[in-house]
């Protein structure tokens, strides 16, 4: 399915030709019809000599009324550049001719009107100044027809022309991320809420559950139509009504978006390169307040130059603009930009969520021409360097690549050994490295810091790395499967670090364990001891902490035996008996009651303990 869009100045005679080939009126709107021009966007549709039915998008040609003109414009396919043969070139006609070149439409046909108004010599002075005109535009090779709507000449020569066009005019690509436009929204008696646009990037289907961005709402379709005939799938490139469930026309205007939940995110921060028209009547400026149009959208926002102090008529640069409200754009869209007095440049969208840059910053314009200027692993390693682990829907959103195409040129960045995969997840090979430096300067510093522990315990390396849990994990399991880790329970350690004690530290440790000895089901607490040693005891199970009285295992174990003897034969214990159960006091017997608590060994039922 392709969208023809119609161009150029008031009453050139765009709704009549579109009328008389396709027999359908585009204008629609009452007042349309009183004044007998176009206000608001026109569609009619055509079924070509090869069986082709193309959409045709009818734009207004007044100067006030561009804006609806660029709602129509971003969709397009072929675009009919209008020029009437008894006016010639008009102030319209060139600014809707650099808003096809902004928007990049390389596909056009240059139709002179009105033939029959003029003669021979009139129309060569109308297809020189049209061929002119063009030069150097995306529409320079553009076949120029001149036809008469009123007397049907010219009229089989651009259904031909139009035909032979589109023979060589790729079908819209389909990434599995559909957007349609919202360029119209009313209400249809018995259907309720019906919304009109141009469906790119992939389908959308009956009661597929939708999001409508910027604001966020979530709904179904209810039914779907392409010129006027009920379809179920909906398919990228065409001209679609859609039909929404439980959504007020009052909740909806142009410009928003209508998308699949949960992958777009709308924005107010922009990196895009830029490009001024040819014949800008002043400079555009750092910091220039604009209109922004993109798709379907107008905002308002301001544009920061990031390597010039200001763009001249014809130059490009990279900039940031800044929009006043957020629109749902994605990395590859083209977009104008406008002053009141007219149109001032446009180009193509880079990054729909960066950061603030500064001025002049080589790398950061280094990054935006990789991004936009080189192949798919170009853009995907741009990507994974400046955002870091990302998963392959995530660098499918950024490079507006499909999620096949992605996964194919990772698999090749891997075998290169420029990507690293990390379960899920990817990561450039350079970040890597900066990551395992990371991992590896902490533990040492951990192992340093504290000798005598086994590693840094696991949580704490994850909060100083601050990595989401998921990707944590992942790189964990990647870590450890390939020997650079050593997991010895919750610790983590590089494979280089073993626990030594001096001789000092070891005369220390066999004292301790000796004191406890000497009275093992009452043994000292006012011992002065290194607590990192005494946590070296407890990690190697050579004592059992309970609270503040420290038991040796073994001896820890007999009263935990002989407790659960006393249970299973009296039915309970309380803490008298097992204070005489081990000739000692409450002071010990009540820690190691609360910790068998703890352990999930007994249950305290009252003053007693049971069984669990």
């Amino acid at each position: 399915m392709y969208v023809l869009g119609t161009a150029g100045h008031i009453d050139h005679g765009k709704s009549v030709l579109v009328h008389v080939l396709t027999g359908i009126d585009p204008d629609r709107l009452p007042e349309e019809k009183r004044r007998g021009m176009t206000i608001d966007l026109g569609f009619a549709w055509l079924k070509l000599p090869s069986g082709r039915e193309v959409s045709i998008v009818d734009v207004p040609g007044h100067e006030r009324l561009v804006k609806n003109m660029l709602a129509g414009a971003g969709g397009i396919d072929l675009a009919l550049l209008i020029i009437a043969a008894d006016e010639g070139v008009m102030p319209q006609t060139k600014e809707h001719l650099a808003i096809l070149d902004l928007l990049k439409v390389e596909r056009g046909i240059v139709v002179i009107t009105k033939r029959d108004l003029v003669d021979k010599e009139g129309l060569e002075l109308a297809v020189m100044e049209a061929e002119e005109e063009i030069k150097g535009t995306t529409l320079a090779q553009a076949p120029i027809v001149a036809v008469s709507a009123l007397t049907g000449e010219g009229l089989p020569d651009l259904i031909t022309a139009i035909d032979h066009l589109l023979d060589s005019t790729p079908s819209r690509i389909d990434i599995g991320k559909p957007r349609l436009a919202i360029d119209r929204v009313f209400t249809m008696k018995g259907f309720g809420t019906v919304v009109t646009g141009t469906l790119i990037d992939g389908n959308l289907r009956v009661r597929q559950e939708i999001e409508i961005l910027p604001p966020g709402l979530r709904t179904h379709i209810r039914g779907l139509q392409t010129h006027k005939r009920k379809i179920d799938t909906a398919l990228p490139g065409s001209r679609v009504a859609a039909n929404l469930h439980g959504v007020l026309t009052e909740e909806l205007e142009r410009g928003m978006v209508i998308t699949t939940p949960g992958w777009l995110k709308p924005t107010q921060l922009l990196d895009v390169k830029l490009r001024a028209i040819s014949d800008l009547p002043r400079h555009i400026r750092h910091n220039m307040s604009i209109i922004f149009h993109s798709g379907a959208s107008v905002v308002a926002g301001r544009v920061r130059l990031l390597d010039k102090e200001k763009l001249k008529a014809g130059e490009s640069g990279w900039a940031q603009v800044r929009l006043a409200s957020p629109v749902a754009v994605a990395n590859g869209d083209l977009f104008v930009i406008r002053l009141p007095q007219g149109t001032i440049g446009g180009g193509e969208i880079v990054d729909i969520h960066p950061k603030r840059h500064r001025h002049f910053q080589a790398a950061i314009i280094n990054s935006l021409k990789a991004r936009q200027e080189g192949s798919p692993q170009d853009r995907i390693l741009t990507i994974l360097e400046a955002s870091g682990p990302c998963e392959v829907e995530k660098v499918a959103v950024q490079c507006h690549l499909s999620e096949d195409e992605v996964r194919k040129e990772l698999e090749s960045l891997v075998q290169q050994e420029r990507v690293v995969p990390v379960g899920q997840f990817f990561l450039s090979h350079s970040r890597w490295e900066r990551l395992i430096t990371e991992i590896t300067r902490l533990i040492q510093r951990y192992h340093s810091q504290f000798p005598l522990r086994r590693g840094i315990p696991k949580e704490e390396l994850k909060s100083r790395l601050r990595l989401p849990p998921q990707y944590f994990d992942a790189l964990l399991q990647k870590l450890t499967e390939g020997g650079d880790l050593l997991k010895e329970g919750i610790a983590l350690r590089l494979p280089s670090h073993s626990v030594e004690l001096s001789p000092e530290q070891q005369a220390k440790m066999d004292a301790f364990l000796s004191a406890l000895a000497q009275n093992p089901y009452s043994p000292p607490t006012d011992l002065s001891f290194d607590p990192e040693l005494l946590n070296l005891l407890v990690k190697e199970r050579k004592v059992i902490k309970t609270g503040e009285v420290v038991f040796s295992t073994s001896a820890y174990e007999e009263m935990m035996s002989r407790i659960i003897e006393h249970i299973k034969r009296h039915g309970k214990i309380t803490i008298a008996e097992a204070r005489n159960l081990f000739n000692s006091s409450r002071k010990y017997v009540m820690p190691l009651l609360y910790y068998l608590d703890e352990q999930k060994i007994t249950r305290r039922v009252g003053d007693e303990r049971v069984l669990r």
